[in-house]
């Protein structure tokens, strides 16, 4: 699996609006410019987040995004599956049953299930406020 710059973004956005969690609203001019990604961008990631319920807005001039839980409350799989959508290693496994006509007989299924129940595992026990409090001293990340 590999995480496009939407997810990464999304990630981004929802770490600088959980650092700004008890200010309010967060303009997306802010967060662009704290995170020198284009407010078209952020634009476009904003329904994404809000259809997985993740953000309040605000509109009007003291308007903005607000993380719609705290952040101890949000995980970074939500955020993931909320900008990428299926976060499975194959196509196959999208589906709930899975639909691919080689499922029962296919010997590799295993390990990619494995693997994705490890990768959720990992991405469900790591909250905002977790990835806040490993944050450097320098405040420099990269995602």
């Amino acid at each position: 699996m590999k995480i496009s710059t939407r997810g990464r973004y999304a990630f981004r956005m929802m770490i600088d609006l959980a650092k700004h969690y008890n200010e309010g609203f967060v303009s997306l001019k802010d967060i662009s410019a704290r995170e020198n990604i284009s407010k078209k961008y952020l634009e476009q990631i904003i329904p994404f987040l809000n259809r997985s319920s993740l953000l309040y807005s605000n509109k009007g001039h003291t308007g903005g995004y607000q993380l719609a839980k705290p952040p101890s409350q949000i995980t970074v799989r939500e955020i993931l599956e909320s900008a990428e959508g299926s976060l499975a290693p194959v196509s196959c496994m999208d589906n709930v049953p899975n639909l691919c006509e080689n499922c029962d007989g296919c010997l590799t299924l295993p390990i990619y299930e494995g693997l994705y129940q490890a990768m959720l595992d990992y991405l469900n026990g790591i909250t905002l406020q977790d990835v806040l409090d490993r944050q450097p001293k320098s405040n420099e990340y990269c995602i």
